[in-house]
């Protein structure tokens, strides 16, 4: 995901342009610091304490100009509004978020409305569209049948959440005057495998057998998130 995201700042912004960028449930800061490596000026909005946390003692260990690049809030992302002023940022992230959110279209809208003109808005979610995939690939088949018409699901962590379908978020993008780019599927054949399944030798060959598949059709339609990129108009 990272290379996709990369790919689109690249087609958008002039090389070597210092961007404001905006990263809502940022969890451990992992995308905020490394965009702020590329010399990016980040603000990272979480709101759980453990990740922020998390994410304050790992900015700790940079160097000086790059913690003075990072901004870390404790918040809410529905509540971008209240901290920050409409066409704040150039790039805004919202990563594995919304699968937590009940109603989702409220927080996009806010995250559109802090975006700057021709300002990037980065969203990746599970893909409704494909959740029979994981079942039905582990032998589960009357969850797989389940599957196909909800957009509700359980995840690795046992939490009851909702997923999205492509053909939705292309509308509520559109209608918040941040249509879509460009769209790509992120763990098109790596999602079934174990959480502590150990890195394998040939790292970059899957890498990039996943990049491939993400921009690929039909196999981006199949992929366990989808990331979604819109431009504000």
């Amino acid at each position: 995901m990272a290379r996709q995201l990369d790919e689109q700042i690249a087609g958008r912004f002039p090389v070597g342009q210092r961007l404001r960028v905006l990263d809502v449930g940022m969890g451990q800061g992992t995308q905020a610091l490394r965009l702020a490596r590329l010399g990016h000026q980040v603000t990272g909005v979480e709101q759980d304490a453990t990740m922020i946390a998390a994410a304050r003692e790992a900015l700790a260990g940079e160097p000086d100009g790059i913690r003075e690049r990072v901004r870390l809030v404790q918040g809410d992302g529905r509540d971008t509004g209240v901290h920050f002023l409409p066409g704040s940022f150039d790039v805004v992230l919202c990563h594995g978020v919304l699968m937590y959110v009940e109603e989702p279209d409220p927080l996009v809208a806010g995250l559109a409305r802090v975006l700057a003109p021709g300002g990037l808005l980065s969203l990746l979610v599970r893909n409704g569209d494909a959740l029979a995939v994981r079942p039905g690939l582990s032998g589960d088949w009357a969850g797989a049948l389940a599957a196909f018409d909800t957009t509700a699901y359980r995840n690795r962590l046992g939490l009851e959440v909702r997923a999205d379908r492509l053909s939705a978020l292309t509308a509520t993008l559109a209608g918040i005057g941040a249509p879509l780019h460009a769209w790509y599927g992120v763990r098109v054949f790596t999602d079934t495998a174990a959480d502590d399944a150990r890195i394998p030798d040939d790292l970059e060959t899957l890498l990039a057998a996943e990049e491939r598949a993400g921009r690929t059709d039909p196999y981006r339609g199949i992929a366990a998130l989808l990331h979604l990129c819109g431009v504000r108009g």
